[in-house]
């Protein structure tokens, strides 16, 4: 079985930091393969910057198409998750949704930490339907940059989070922040500490294992003889149908 790690901004050192966490959650016998976008934002800070890195991370989805198993998506905001799926011949997998997901099924109510604001992570959340699960959420003063440089200080910066996430009623708090991927075997909790990177590659592997057909109706069918001007030739090709 083949996963791809797709990251959507174009830090490459995100990207192999988040391939590592993918590659040491994965079952045996798999293969983790991770790619940067060729354009878009170094980070991912702003609406702005998401919707530019959504485009980047479909390009990037298309290159790939029909030659991996199943795609985790290495960002935090799940960038353009339900467009990935409508193009993308194999199931997608965002690395929030997945510990979101895992969060439930490990606690009644969940709080998420992340770096920076959380605004956008509430309603992240809100359309994954579980706004109602949710104890609160955290953003520390740090950014992925910070995270890179300095694991140990963010380290610390982020158990006070969790202890605050606790003290609201979370029983288990998902880490909210490709940057973070790996750091939660070093941080010091009560409660159970969600990687969306170890959750989306074993989610990944489970989804692609069932084998369930692709929806051919509803609004994740895949798009057929759409004309489109400047886009990559891949991307151009799955949405005139041609891979599909």
């Amino acid at each position: 079985m083949r996963i791809l790690v797709a990251n959507a901004n174009t830090t490459v050192a995100i990207t192999e930091l988040c391939a590592d966490a993918a590659r040491a959650a994965a079952s045996p016998g798999v293969e983790v393969v991770a790619a940067t976008p060729r354009f878009g934002p170094a980070v991912i800070s702003s609406r702005a910057e998401n919707v530019i890195a959504g485009h980047a991370l479909l390009e990037l989805l298309a290159e790939h198409a029909g030659q991996v198993d199943a795609v985790v998506l290495a960002v935090s905001h799940d960038t353009a998750l339900e467009a990935a799926r409508q193009v993308m011949p194999c199931p997608v997998v965002g690395m929030t949704e997945a510990a979101c997901f895992a969060a439930c099924m490990l606690a009644t109510r969940f709080g998420l930490v992340t770096l920076g604001g959380v605004e956008t992570y509430r309603e992240l959340i809100g359309r994954h339907g579980l706004s109602s699960r949710l104890a609160g959420l955290e953003g520390i003063a740090a950014t992925p940059q910070d995270a890179l440089r300095d694991a140990h200080g963010t380290a610390a910066l982020l158990e006070a989070a969790i202890a605050r996430l606790v003290a609201q009623g979370a029983e288990a708090v998902v880490l909210g922040g490709a940057a973070l991927a790996g750091m939660a075997g070093r941080l010091r909790a009560p409660v159970p500490l969600l990687d969306g990177m170890a959750c989306g590659v074993r989610l990944a592997e489970a989804l692609a294992g069932l084998g369930a057909a692709r929806p051919r109706a509803g609004s994740l069918a895949p798009v057929e003889g759409r004309a489109t001007t400047g886009l990559g030739p891949a991307l151009a090709a799955l949405l005139e149908g041609a891979k599909a």
